[in-house]
């Protein structure tokens, strides 16, 4: 007589969407690198492209060969980012932004700011808020080396973050596989100071998706010192904190509250000492500069959709400008009128809010996308291993047939 047993957890997991391992996967991967690396004017850009192109390349072989999911996985993280971020160190180089990091920490030791009061040139802008100049105080500190060098730092803080905003037994394996994606490797080796700014708030919305209005705030209040795009994060919070309080709407109103005093406590203290220091330099470097507003062009000029508006056609910065802001209001109204009731539903929301919010920028680049990238992915390693109404099927499939057996 056969025997039926309901499906073990190992087979529930066998549900869940495969991770991105295959050869085709890093195929795909192997020809994003070639291509930055062949078509950038940026010298670690190529640096860069040239490293992944050989690990994505090893591990689609890996793969093809039947290697398991995590010796490729390994194979390409190794190529695209320890690979090429070791040369770059070894050869002094990087992406523009960790020299304004590191010379807005020299500044604001030694001035009191990060912002220098005469920028002329591009060069010369730090369009980040002051909590940034923390990665760069440890070069300012004690000089250039392999472990002062500002993009340690910030994909320290990245990682870190996004490993405490999972559950824990994926703190391991999902920011291993997020670390070998292109949009993701690529900072990591050459810089990126978006990587903290992401993970930070995936862990304001991980505490607020678990009720630690506190813990939700010191996280978003944190990240919103880095960098404007982070705001938009805090209301996301706000707004799930408020409904995911079993219908108490006292109870969420209060931490929400709480969330929000504590956010805007945290950033004030990282910020405004240094916004109060000289007002005229910190709007001029953090509000006109990524506006497009002085003299001197942003470098970020990535052909997208406010950037085209505003370089070609009249008057197109301020119809930019405006649809960023119809963007912003319809992400508030959407809060409004359809609160998220998860931590992944606020994350899928605030990715989309920023996704357009990128599209319309006057001054933007493609390497923003690693925001919505990052909260998209931590949202979907959230997910349940299984849906439940397919675990509810399997269930009703094996009870018709032992009821059919016992005839």
């Amino acid at each position: 007589m056969a025997t039926f047993a309901l499906p073990a957890p190992s087979d529930l997991h066998r549900d869940r969407p495969a991770l991105p391992g295959d050869a085709a996967w890093w195929a795909f991967c192997a020809a994003t690198a070639l291509a930055l690396g062949t078509f950038s004017s940026l010298g670690p850009h190529r640096v860069w492209g040239a490293a992944a192109t050989l690990g994505y390349t090893a591990a689609a072989v890996l793969a093809a060969r039947g290697r398991s999911p995590r010796t490729a996985g390994a194979v390409a993280v190794a190529g695209a980012v320890l690979l090429p971020l070791l040369v770059l160190l070894a050869v002094d180089r990087a992406q523009l932004e960790v020299d304004v990091v590191a010379r807005s920490a020299g500044l604001l030791l030694s001035e009191g700011t990060p912002y220098p009061e005469r920028p002329a040139v591009p060069e010369d802008f730090n369009p980040y808020l002051p909590g940034m100049a923390a990665f760069g105080i440890p070069e300012a500190v004690a000089g250039p080396g392999l472990f002062t060098d500002p993009r340690l730092w910030m994909g320290a803080a990245f990682l870190g973050a996004f490993a405490l905003a999972l559950p824990a037994g994926l703190r391991r394996e999902a920011p291993r596989w997020l670390a070998a994606c292109p949009l993701v490797a690529l900072p990591l080796a050459v810089g990126g100071v978006d990587l903290p700014v992401a993970g930070l708030m995936c862990l304001g919305l991980a505490g607020a998706g678990r009720g630690r209005a506190g813990r939700a705030g010191l996280a978003l209040g944190l990240a919103a010192a880095l960098k404007w795009t982070a705001w938009p994060a805090v209301p996301v919070a706000l707004a799930l904190l408020a409904t995911a309080s079993g219908g108490d709407g006292r109870r969420g109103s209060r931490a929400a509250l709480r969330c929000a005093l504590v956010a805007l406590f945290t950033a004030a203290v990282l910020v405004l000492p240094a916004a109060l220091r000289d007002p005229g330099a910190f709007r001029a470097h953090v509000v006109d500069f990524p506006l497009g507003l002085t003299g001197a062009v942003s470098s970020a000029a990535s052909p997208l959709p406010g950037h085209l508006l505003a370089t070609h056609v009249p008057g197109g910065r301020t119809l930019a400008l405006l649809l960023l802001g119809v963007s912003a209001l319809l992400l508030a109204v959407s809060l409004l009128v359809r609160p998220p009731g998860t931590a992944s539903a606020a994350a899928a929301r605030l990715a989309l809010g920023l996704l357009l919010a990128i599209a319309f920028m006057p001054a933007s680049r493609f390497g923003y996308l690693v925001h919505p990238v990052v909260l998209t992915a931590w949202a979907l390693a959230r997910q349940p291993p299984a849906h439940p109404y397919r675990i509810r099927e399997r269930v009703r499939e094996l009870v018709r047939v032992r009821k059919q057996a016992s005839r």
